[in-house]
């Protein structure tokens, strides 16, 4: 687990989970306060676990320009 990033107002939480045949799940949950929160599981999968991570806050930024476009 990584430590929790900050991101236009948003906590943004990326995680790497190994699965059995070796490869890595990006994994992310994104809040705005305790209770309000997404989580996005098996994003996509990577050889490394650093490369999962670097996913998901890529990913997390992306969703979060796109909700703050919509709104």
């Amino acid at each position: 687990m990584n430590t929790p990033l900050r991101y236009k107002g948003y906590v943004v939480a990326p995680s790497a989970r190994q699965l059995p045949n070796g490869l890595f799940a990006a994994n992310l949950t994104i809040g705005t306060q305790p209770g309000a929160q997404h989580s996005f599981d098996e994003l996509d999968y990577f050889f490394e676990e650093r490369h999962a991570l670097a996913y998901a806050c890529r990913w997390a930024r992306m969703w979060i320009d796109q909700q703050r476009r919509c709104a």
